[in-house]
């Protein structure tokens, strides 16, 4: 590929520096610039009343906006066409485009470019290193012609939207596995599975770690939304108030009390064996005999049952609702036989397999887009 001509900014973007009044009596939206170099989101729709500082800039749609902060760990991007009239304070930059010269989408793909990005976190010493708008002007750009950056447009446009296809297709087939999954429980072939209490099922283990104030514990966490276990930080005895944790092992089934309402529940799997958890998430041991743990896995994965536990949750405040231990045990779910568990987990299995391959091709379709940007500007520099 030829070489194009490398210019500065300041060749085809203006700082527009313009400010108004915020009214009180009416709406705003708010930007919100991603890190990474991941785009401009909408922040939120708010009063006038609520904005605390009433001198304020206008985006217009295209422009680069650049967050003064931020910049250096990839908070930039254009203004898309839905928050054309949003606002953000001084301490963001807007640059207009020469649109003779520069096509808004080639200059949206260049500064996701590793290229691009390096060249900003040059400027200052530390993250928190401000940048200003004439650092901001004098970032270098390969500059084709119009038409030619128009065509490399085209060209990328149609790439993202094959990896988009991709990653709408991997989420619709695990979205089918997962509604066979429960399948299995809801619905088995052949039968209507009798509800049985969570305390025929499980039995609650007491913490049995006394805490060392010179040791280290890795903890697990659950995450919310039926996201499951997974190992988390690593604390000296010093740094929490506990005087005992509790150990889990791969197979137990475990949530903390203040999130289980919105699906923090999940057996822990075998990479958090031997971690520890606080007193406030309840730790039980599975009677496999009755019931297999990738039923419990999968039925409280479900987003269906969390308002259920949320009834079960005492406390007044929706946001400070704790799941006790004695009412999860009262809670009743529905239990096929062992055969059609043992079916489920054989399934279970393959779909876990199936995700393991997915989480492969996912990797690779989202290096694509960006290998491809470094290769085609990697001879322009």
């Amino acid at each position: 590929m030829k070489a194009w001509p490398v210019v500065p900014l300041a060749e085809v973007l203006r700082h527009r520096k313009e400010f108004i009044t915020i009214n009180d009596t009416q709406q705003y939206k708010r930007c919100r610039v991603q890190l990474h170099a991941k785009g401009i989101l909408l922040r939120d729709i708010v009063s006038g009343a609520d904005i605390k500082t009433k001198k304020q800039q206008v985006c217009r749609a295209g422009e680069f906006l650049v967050a003064e902060i931020d910049a250096k760990m990839g908070g930039f991007g254009l203004v898309p066409a839905e928050l054309h009239g949003a606002v953000v304070s001084s301490h963001y930059f807007l640059f207009e485009l020469d649109e003779s010269c520069l096509d808004a989408r080639y200059l949206d793909h260049y500064c996701r470019t590793e290229r691009f990005r390096t060249q900003v976190e040059a400027q200052g010493s530390t993250n928190y290193a401000a940048i200003r708008p004439a650092d901001v002007l004098g970032y270098t750009i390969p500059l084709p012609p119009l038409a030619e950056q128009q065509a490399l447009v085209a060209r990328l446009d149609a790439l993202a939207e094959k990896t988009r296809q991709v990653e709408a297709h991997l989420e619709a087939a695990e979205r089918d596995a997962e509604r066979l999954l429960r399948a299995y429980i809801f619905h088995p072939p052949g039968e209507q599975p009798a509800k049985r209490p969570m305390s025929e099922l499980v039995s609650q283990r007491q913490p049995d770690v006394i805490v060392d104030r010179t040791a280290q514990y890795r903890f697990a966490g659950v995450y919310s939304f039926g996201r499951g276990v997974f190992p988390s930080v690593v604390k000296t005895g010093s740094e929490f108030a506990y005087e005992r944790l509790s150990t889990v092992r791969a197979g137990d089934f475990t949530y903390p009390k203040l999130m289980a309402w919105e699906g923090a529940l999940g057996v822990v799997p075998p990479e958090c064996d031997g971690m520890v958890v606080s007193p406030e998430f309840p730790v039980f041991s599975i009677n496999t005999d009755e019931v297999l743990p990738e039923l419990l896995d999968i039925y409280f994965r479900t987003p269906e049952v969390w308002p259920e536990l949320a009834e079960l949750s005492g406390g007044t405040n929706v946001r400070r609702r704790r799941l006790q231990p004695s009412a999860f045990l009262t809670y009743e779910i529905p239990v096929p036989s062992m055969a059609t568990q043992l079916k489920l987990r054989e399934v279970f299995r393959r779909t876990q397999a199936l995700k393991a391959k997915h989480a492969a091709i996912r990797q690779a379709n989202a290096a694509l887009l960006p290998a491809t940007l470094e290769r085609l500007f990697a001879g322009s520099a």
